[in-house]
């Protein structure tokens, strides 16, 4: 019977080090087209992505992948909202008819959360209209008689230094940007900021933020995949429990025919063969991990799965083959884990349960015993699964629930504040491990392999033993 190994199984034998300082380690990767600053992806779980997981795994240089348990268009807002989060230029900015009412511009603001809009004739700037400028005003005047007309604008081309100076210079925050006077864009000096904030965020060609998507193998997945391309997705995550199927290889096939420059990213998988049957359908990346998930019951429920660590070394192999690159999914406790992944063959990383419990992950935090939790739950947990029903609005719900088979649960998390300090920690400890490994940058680290195996009292040794622990 084979001998398989899982992340606590094994340790990293260490190599001679050339690093001088962590800060000359490049921890940059490449999943299919997209280009990340840091090998972290934040996992498409209801409890863990959304619009503030996946603005802020962007910011640090990774990607957020939303969770597909929502109707398409609330999919779509979330990508849309990312995407507008930070750019140099919002493209199609928020704006209004000249002709339109006061009503209509108060009931426009309100329902995008915003103070402010942008006011066009026939797509020609003509104005600016604002809250301030709605107050005790009648409902039925005329939004071209409220609006200020004499606007600072920019043309198209102008680099940020310039629209710097230019706001700088009259003293203003926003700055419309046009195209012999047409209207086609907006510059922010929140976004400015924003951008030279996080010099390090993972970006579009045009300075926009990157985000993922999930979509299934069944239903309305290509009518969602379409909607969510035209949203802005650079990714398309396909998200089922066992890739290496005829449902996942077919929806990864017809996906990667519409999908264009966006990356198709398929799994999960935990074997060669797996791996190689999504690759030869078309694949841009692929997802390696059934059943290690901390909230994960399958290999318990069903008797199947494949240990983490060899998990990957195996799907490696095809990885090498096909010149596909690979993520590891789940069983990831702590930075060491995210180390051992890249050495036995990851380009990436996927995370849930790290990231579960910080600010930026849904839900709120409930106190439990003096302390501070949040909700996390696999997305077959028994919950999830009937959640997703009654969101679905079906009205076999009651009959639904006896056919139900679970394959995770429902838990609490401590929670753990800004997720930015989770992957500091974790960005540390990879940077640490990278430089006992002997290489200075990641992917010279992804797939050497120099495991050793260890006995459980290794592992006890490993860990803080024999003392009593302050903190």
């Amino acid at each position: 019977m084979e001998e398989t190994l899982s992340f606590d199984d094994v340790l990293i034998k260490p190599r001679k080090g050339i690093v001088t300082s962590r800060k000359d380690i490049n921890i940059s990767t490449n999943i299919g087209n997209l280009k990340l600053n840091m090998p972290l992806i934040s996992l498409n779980m209801d409890t863990v992505t959304e619009t503030d997981m996946a603005i802020a795994m962007a910011r640090q240089g990774g990607i957020g992948m939303v969770h597909r348990f929502m109707t398409i268009e609330e999919q779509a807002n979330i990508i849309k909202k990312v995407k507008r989060s930070m750019s140099l230029i919002i493209e199609n900015p928020y704006h209004i008819d000249a002709n339109k009412t006061a009503l209509e511009a108060k009931d426009e603001m309100e329902e995008k959360g915003i103070g402010g809009l942008l006011v066009t004739d026939e797509n020609k700037l003509v104005g600016i209209i604002t809250t301030k400028d709605l107050v005790f005003q009648s409902d039925q005047t005329l939004v071209r008689d409220l609006m200020t007309k004499d606007l600072i604008t920019a043309n198209l081309g102008v680099t940020q230094e310039e629209a710097k100076n230019i706001m700088h210079k009259n003293r203003i925050e926003k700055l419309p940007v046009l195209d012999n006077g047409r209207l086609i864009g907006l510059i922010s000096s929140k976004d400015i900021r924003k951008r030279e904030t996080f010099t390090n965020s993972a970006v579009d060609s045009k300075g926009r933020l990157i985000v993922g998507a999930a979509v299934g193998v069944v239903g309305d997945y290509l009518e969602r995949t379409k909607a969510l391309i035209e949203a802005g997705a650079d990714a398309i995550n396909i998200d089922v429990a066992h890739g290496h199927s005829d449902l996942c290889i077919n929806a990864t096939k017809q996906i990667k025919e519409i999908a264009g420059d966006v990356t198709v990213i398929s799994g999960n998988v935990a074997t060669y063969e797996g791996f190689l049957a999504l690759a030869n359908a078309g694949a841009d990346a692929i997802r390696c991990g059934v059943g290690n998930g901390t909230i994960c019951l399958t290999r318990i429920v069903t008797g199947c799965g494949v240990p983490q660590i060899s998990a990957i070394t195996d799907c490696y192999r095809a990885s090498k083959e096909t010149n596909i690159p690979l993520i590891s999914e789940g069983g990831t406790k702590n930075s060491g884990d995210v180390v051992k992944a890249i050495i036995a063959g990851a380009s990436a990383v996927a995370i849930g349960s790290q990231f579960a419990g910080t600010d930026e992950s849904p839900g709120k935090a409930i106190l439990r015993n003096g302390r501070r939790f949040k909700l996390y739950r696999g997305s077959t947990s028994f919950e999830a699964s009937i959640g997703r029903k009654i969101r679905e609005k079906q009205n076999n719900v009651t009959e639904y629930m006896d056919e139900v088979v679970p394959e995770g649960v429902e838990s609490y998390v401590p929670y753990k504040g800004s997720v930015n300090e989770i992957i500091h920690q974790l960005l540390g400890g990879l940077k640490s491990g990278l430089s006992y490994c002997g290489v200075n940058n990641l992917k010279d680290a992804i797939g050497l392999q120099n495991f050793i195996k260890i006995t459980g009292m290794g592992m006890r040794e490993s860990h803080a033993h024999d003392v009593d622990v302050i903190k």
